[in-house]
C-alpha cells in the first residue's frame, strides 16, 4: 500500500452517511481511483455534495472491487467542524486533491532565505556530514539558486519528508 495522487481522478458517488463511499464511475474526461491511484493504495481525496453544504478533505484508502470503494477515511478538514460528515442523500463529487495542510510554506522574501533541504541528493543517499544543498533567494531579485550549505543536516531533510 502506498500514498499515491495524481492528476484528473475523479468520481461520483451517492452513497450516504459516514462509511464506506461506494465509487459510481470516472466522471467524463476524468480517469476513475482504481486506475488512477491503483487497487489498495491510499490517497488524499475530497468529496464535495453537489447540491447540498457537505464536503470533506481526508486519506483513505482504495479498493478494487464491485462497486470500487474509498475505505478507512481520516479526515483532515471538513463542512462538519473537521469531523466525518454524515452525507445526506444526493450525488456528490469525489476526486483526488493535495491538501493545503500538507503543503510547505515557499514564500522567499529575504536574500539568505532559505525554501527547503533538498537537492541532487536524497536522504537515502546522504552520508553523515555531508554537504547539502538548498534553495535560497539571491540578492537584487534575481531568481533563487541551489546552494551548498553546512546549516541544514540530514536528519532534517528526513524529518521533513515524514513530516509531509
Amino acid at each position: 500500500m502506498a500514498l499515491v495522487l495524481n492528476d484528473r481522478v475523479k468520481e461520483t458517488t451517492t452513497s450516504t452517511g459516514t462509511g464506506t463511499i461506494n465509487l459510481a464511475g470516472a466522471v467524463s474526461g476524468f480517469e476513475g481511483f482504481v486506475a488512477g491511484i491503483g487497487n489498495s493504495n491510499t490517497t488524499y481525496y475530497a468529496i464535495a455534495h453537489q447540491s447540498a453544504n457537505e464536503w470533506e478533505v481526508g486519506l483513505g484508502t482504495i479498493t478494487d472491487a464491485a462497486p470500487d470503494t474509498l475505505t478507512g477515511r481520516s479526515v483532515i478538514s471538513s463542512s462538519n467542524s473537521d469531523s466525518a460528515v454524515d452525507f445526506s442523500a444526493g450525488t456528490k463529487d469525489v476526486f483526488c486533491t493535495f491538501p493545503a495542510s500538507k503543503t510547505m510554506d515557499m514564500t522567499l522574501t529575504t536574500a539568505g532565505d532559505i525554501l527547503y533541504a533538498s537537492a541532487n541528493n536524497t536522504p537515502a543517499r546522504l552520508a553523515k556530514g555531508s554537504a547539502l544543498q538548498v534553495l535560497q533567494m539571491n540578492a537584487g531579485a534575481t531568481a533563487p539558486e541551489w546552494a551548498t550549505s553546512s546549516s541544514v543536516s540530514a536528519g532534517f531533510v528526513i524529518a521533513m519528508s515524514v513530516a509531509l
